[in-house]
Parts: C-alpha cells; structure tokens; sequence
C-alpha cells in the first residue's frame, strides 16, 4: 500500500458526526439542497452542488477554461436534467475544500456535459465517497476529514441553494 493511500485510509477513521450544534445556524427548510463553494483552478466557485444522487461529477464549463484541455470522453450521461447528455469531455482539476481552519486539496475527475444547470459544479456520489464525505440535508452541511485527522465542515449556502432551485424550476 503506497503512503498515501495509507495516509487517506488513516484519516478516514475519523468520527463525522452532526450534533445539536450544527442546527444552530441553520435556517428552517423544506429540504433544500446541500450547496457549498470550493476552489478550483485558483477560483472561488459557488454553486456547487452536493448530489448523492449522481454517480458524475460535473463541471458545466463556467470556469473559463480552454477546451483544449478537455479529455475524451465514451459515453453520455443518462438520467442527468431528465434526459440522456452528450458528454462533452473530461477535465481533471485540484479542487480545495476548507471551512476556514482546516483543508484538503485533492485532484478531482469532471465531465463537461451540455446541459442548461444553475448550478456550476455538481460532485457526485464517486467523490463523494473517495473523499469520505458525509453530507446532511437536515444541518445543511457536508463533513470530511482532512489528511491529518481534523474534521472539516462546510457549510451549505442556503440562499443560494433556494435560488437555484427555483431557477432551475424555471427552465423546466
């Protein structure tokens, strides 16, 4: 086993628990969506969706960057915006995640897909679990260990969230 997949098995054995305190901020919903902001390729991104439903991470081209270096792609994508997608490519990005104190920077594998989405970035549910996050739609928040140990917590921006959801209402 290679050092760093040791290292990310350690920090995996970390507890992400959700207690009273993490409802203290929240604004009472309907179920919203779990929506954060990363960074990625030296950019702030909000609008990223948090989609236990998806098994693709998507990256829907807002960051501006060259389709040069897209990737070739096999396939499309069923299911997504209730149709099948043409699958434009794939990109693979250093994407940060930090709630202020802690952080962890991992190279993450987006498909480019031609689809209308309010939001900017989706990660799916191959991330998601690689990463070892536990997201709550009740705390309106997402958990991760960071590689030494520490617990990361990143909280979802629900106003935001409200309001691309209703956008995507919208386009329907």
């Amino acid at each position: 086993m290679s050092m760093e997949a040791q290292r990310t098995n350690d920090a995996f054995d970390v507890d992400l628990v959700f207690t009273k305190a993490d409802l203290e901020d929240v604004i009472p919903h309907d179920n919203d969506l779990v929506v954060i902001s990363v960074v990625t390729t030296g950019r702030k991104v909000h609008r990223v969706l948090v989609d236990q439903g998806s098994s693709a991470d998507d990256n829907l081209n807002k960051l501006q960057l060259s389709p040069d270096i897209l990737r070739p792609y096999g396939g499309c994508l069923y299911g997504f915006v209730r149709d099948q997608v043409e699958v434009r490519g794939y990109l693979e990005l250093r994407t940060s995640f930090t709630d202020g104190t802690a952080s962890r920077t991992e190279s993450i594998r987006y498909l480019v897909v031609n689809a209308f989405s309010a939001y900017n970035m989706l990660l799916g549910r191959p991330t998601l679990n690689r990463l070892g996050v536990v997201p709550s739609t009740r705390h309106m928040k997402m958990k991760l260990p960071d590689l030494t140990g520490k617990v990361i917590t990143i909280k979802s921006d629900q106003k935001e969230a409200k309001r691309c959801y209703e956008n995507n209402l919208k386009t329907r």
